[in-house]
């Protein structure tokens, strides 16, 4: 029998391979927002990795929106231009396409990268200001951030556009909004985090005002052959939060200005809150949101093994898996994937010598 897994998909004027896509993942690592020859290295492991879509990791639309000091960005020229060479690099040597996921940090911002311990900048650190829905840290310890004002919005959402036609204009193939995970988008939708008392905040409808803007002024510059699709949370883990229901609604107004797909992902918005630790946990929330909302859908969220990620597309419960860990561990995932599961994947010609028709321990059975 044929895999689900390792059938083609068409997003938009998009044709995947299959539907594996390797998640964004920060790697905190850029030079002022450029990327570098870190990225090269990081990127071109992926580009042959047997996912039919890399999506490049939150890619931030102000210097100060980004989340820490190594983060990526494509807010000025010197940003394009070094990120139009890693992706040149990437597209010439690699099967894989390429998406570009845009993000702006909010309160989560000016922050340490991971190994630096995580937590909000030190005085001599060099950090910035925040901004967000409501005057409410992150979490205890982290910066107060400033309400944002409409100028603030307006400015924002500016930015968002200008990268999208930067994005566009270096040649990728798919961008995506990060509506998810406790940054600025997220922290408009959530009542946990937007205790504004303006038509930005109260209702859902109100705290969606500012993120669907960005996502019409967006639609508007991105060719409806490429998809525009938007990561948002499936739940946000605690009381009096956002909850699948929620991501439904959110999923059919963000359908309502042409989004193409949604990415389910989840928590994020509190610096203590934690997510279910079974795999796939997420799938349910995404399985959802393509049944009642009508819209392409893939998801994350510690979904390792080749068999599962199987039996999530088979079952129709999504349409794409993404998986962000497992690529590092394992950069040729989808080759091996492929082997357990009798799909086809391409190989570039250096590498067709460790494949099953020219290496017998590749054809073994495991």
């Amino acid at each position: 029998m044929s895999s689900a897994l390792f059938s083609p998909y068409r997003l938009a004027g998009l044709e995947l391979a299959n539907r594996i896509v390797v998640s964004p993942m920060c790697q905190y690592s850029a030079d002022d927002g450029c990327a570098n020859d870190w990225h090269l290295m990081h990127y071109g492991m992926l580009a042959n990795s047997g996912a039919a879509l890399v999506v490049v990791e939150a890619t931030h639309v102000e210097r100060h929106g980004r989340i820490t000091h190594g983060c990526l960005g494509l807010y000025n020229d010197a940003n394009e231009s070094a990120l139009g060479r890693v992706l040149t690099a990437v597209r010439r040597v690699g099967s894989a396409k390429w998406g570009i996921q845009f993000a702006h940090s909010g309160r989560k911002g000016s922050a340490q990268r991971p190994w630096e311990g995580g937590g909000p900048l030190k005085p001599e650190a060099d950090p910035w200001p925040t901004i967000a829905a409501s005057s409410i840290p992150f979490g205890d310890n982290w910066h107060n951030p400033r309400e944002m004002t409409e100028a603030d919005m307006a400015r924002v959402r500016e930015a968002f556009v200008t990268a999208a036609k930067r994005a566009l204009r270096i040649g990728f193939d798919m961008v995506e909004l990060h509506f998810a995970h406790g940054y600025l988008a997220h922290g408009f939708m959530s009542p946990i985090s937007n205790k504004r008392t303006d038509q930005y905040g109260g209702s859902l409808e109100n705290r969606l005002r500012f993120p669907l803007s960005i996502a019409r002024a967006v639609r508007v510059v991105v060719p409806k052959e490429v998809p525009l699709g938007a990561r948002i949370t499936g739940s946000d883990w605690r009381e009096g939060g956002l909850s699948p229901d929620d991501a439904v609604a959110i999923s059919k107004k963000l359908k309502a200005e042409n989004i193409d797909f949604i990415c389910i992902s989840s928590g994020g918005i509190t610096a203590d809150t934690r997510n279910p630790a079974e795999p796939g946990y997420n799938v349910s929330i995404a399985a959802r949101v393509k049944n009642e909302a009508g819209l392409p859908t893939r998801t994350v969220g510690l979904i390792a093994k080749p068999e599962h990620a199987e039996s999530i597309v088979a079952q129709g419960r999504v349409d794409l898996v993404s998986m962000a860990r497992c690529f590092l561990d394992d950069p040729h995932w989808g080759w091996h994937a492929a082997k357990a599961l009798g799909g086809e994947v391409a190989r570039p010609p250096q590498y067709q010598r460790a494949g099953p028709k020219l290496w017998a321990p590749a054809a073994a059975k495991v």
